[in-house]
């Protein structure tokens, strides 16, 4: 049964309104008829629903709340040095089907691409529209929020809010003895939010590792295999989701 996510504005009500390119998939795409049922998730919460008009915007009564169990335990942020191509849009795709919180992007060290506000904007929401079918796709009940690209300061200032940071940094890892990812997943069960950070295809510079490590992060190496900068978070979520879940 098709999954949509309604605006949170909506939550409380009963009858609800699903809007824009939603309304026109349900009608020209599902071809979709009143009395048809559907999946609506408002405010995270599930929601058997059943259609009760078409027109611009298809009306839909909420019947019963399902049981949902599709969200990590943990909230993982995924914060990604930005890559080459169309990387962090597969990042995105399946790091949200892998149970993703957040994207956190920023431009690293070593990052080769550069992302101007106009560029930004447009990539940003493109990356959005990606989360949100990916999270219908996958069953999620919760969207991964695409923050808007950080400078390797303001990730810096943002991994204050987290209860632990990981950083995947081979070299790093190697003179701390090679510290396993699994003997870190261990230390974790007391922490509720997780800031997993990855590095452009150059990597971390020795710079940025030397701020994450006085910023309190920990490192980790990904397995005796070096990953590339799109595998890596995903290898890493995979990780999060046996061991928690």
């Amino acid at each position: 049964m098709q999954r949509y996510f309604l605006e949170e504005t909506e939550s409380g009500k009963d009858d609800l309104a699903i809007t824009g390119d939603d309304a026109k998939h349900i009608a020209k795409v599902m071809r979709q008829s009143v009395g048809d049922q559907l999946i609506a998730v408002v405010s995270g919460t599930v929601h058997l629903a059943e259609i009760t008009e078409i027109a611009t915007d298809v009306h839909i009564k909420l019947i019963r709340e399902l049981e949902d169990r599709s969200e990590l335990p943990k909230k993982v942020t995924i914060a990604c040095g930005l890559p080459k191509g169309d990387k962090l849009e597969l990042i995105t795709q399946k790091a949200t089907e892998l149970g993703m919180s957040s994207l956190l992007p920023y431009s690293a060290e070593r990052s080769i691409v550069k992302w101007d506000g106009a560029k930004s904007a447009k990539k940003i929401e493109r990356l959005r529209k990606i989360a949100k079918e990916a999270a219908e796709q996958s069953h999620r009940s919760r969207i991964p929020t695409i923050q808007s690209v950080h400078t390797f300061k303001e990730l810096l200032s943002a991994a204050k809010n987290y209860d632990a940071v990981i950083v995947a940094y081979e070299e790093e890892a190697k003179k701390n003895g090679g510290s396993r990812f699994a003997e870190i997943l261990e230390s974790l069960y007391d922490k509720d939010s997780i800031l997993l950070v990855f590095g452009p295809e150059g990597g971390i510079s020795e710079a940025e590792a030397a701020a994450l490590k006085e910023a309190g992060a920990q490192f980790a190496a990904l397995g005796p295999r070096i990953l590339r900068t799109e595998t890596a978070p995903l290898y890493a979520l995979s990780a999060i989701s046996y061991e928690f879940e």
